[in-house]
């Protein structure tokens, strides 16, 4: 993806081609659309073409979920095939990031299946490669040790940094460490808050700043690397309206207040 220096690109995320009208509306430059199953989207293509053509925003990809992250079968069986349907998806809207899923906190899944799911994404990277496309791995629970590995196996793997995932499972977030340890892996950001927690079902994605997340904080350590990429906020569009002024003033380096103007 090709970047201009210091140049932040703000999208949300689109469930439907009505979402990409709201987020042109809301002055976004672009979409981030996740495809969960290829078969099923398909159809849909030429009302997102349309949409890009007459709105002028471009598009990102979400890929799907895993499944049960220690099943090898059901990534090979099921994972793989949906993942690599969804490269021939893309071409046509323009996509050129997809970001995934697929889970390395070795305090959850087995050290045998960490080893197939480098030679997994080394395979993906490989596909998308042939179609022009980077893929981001989205951290998870993970520590940046976590992900060290991989990303040191597969130059080409870029990371996707979900501020509100680092969050979790943790006492502090683990956002920093990333941007310490990965300042130049770091493809995509995607931002939603949360109040911390131990469990997938604290992943709230609330719009900031109604958990706890030191955005200012954060932003700041993004800005000294400094980043220039992409940033989708992973929210419904009714809640991006609601924190799209506090986001821009992160952005754009204003001390920010507690929210409450922000409900």
């Amino acid at each position: 993806m090709v970047r201009i220096s210091h140049r932040i690109d703000l999208g949300g995320t689109a469930r439907n081609p009505d979402d990409v009208i709201t987020l042109h509306e809301l002055g976004l430059q672009f979409a981030e659309i996740p495809i969960h199953r290829p078969s099923t989207f398909s159809t849909q293509i030429g009302a997102y073409q349309e949409l890009k053509k007459r709105l002028g925003l471009y598009y990102l990809c979400h890929g799907p979920r895993e499944g049960d992250p220690n099943d090898t079968e059901g990534l090979e069986k099921e994972y793989l095939p949906k993942v690599a349907g969804i490269f021939p998806l893309m071409a046509p809207l323009g996509m050129s990031l997809l970001t995934i899923h697929l889970w390395l906190d070795p305090h959850f899944v087995k050290e045998k299946t960490l080893q197939y799911k480098v030679g997994l994404l080394k395979r993906i990277v490989a596909m998308a490669s042939e179609a022009n496309i980077t893929v981001g791995l989205e951290n998870l629970s993970e520590t940046p040790a976590d992900m060290d590995f991989a990303l040191r196996e597969i130059p080409s793997l870029q990371l996707t940094l979900d501020l509100g995932h680092a969050q979790l499972l943790t006492e502090a977030n683990r956002s920093e460490d990333f941007i310490d340890r990965f300042p130049g892996r770091i493809e995509h950001v995607h931002v939603h808050d949360n109040r911390g927690g131990r469990s997938h079902l604290d992943d709230l994605h609330l719009p900031p700043p109604q958990g706890i997340i030191d955005f200012e904080r954060i932003f700041r350590r993004l800005r000294e690397i400094p980043y220039a990429g992409t940033m989708t906020l992973e929210l419904k569009p009714e809640e991006i309206r609601r924190c799209l002024p506090y986001v821009k003033g992160l952005l754009a380096g204003e001390k920010q207040g507690d929210g409450t103007a922000h409900p």
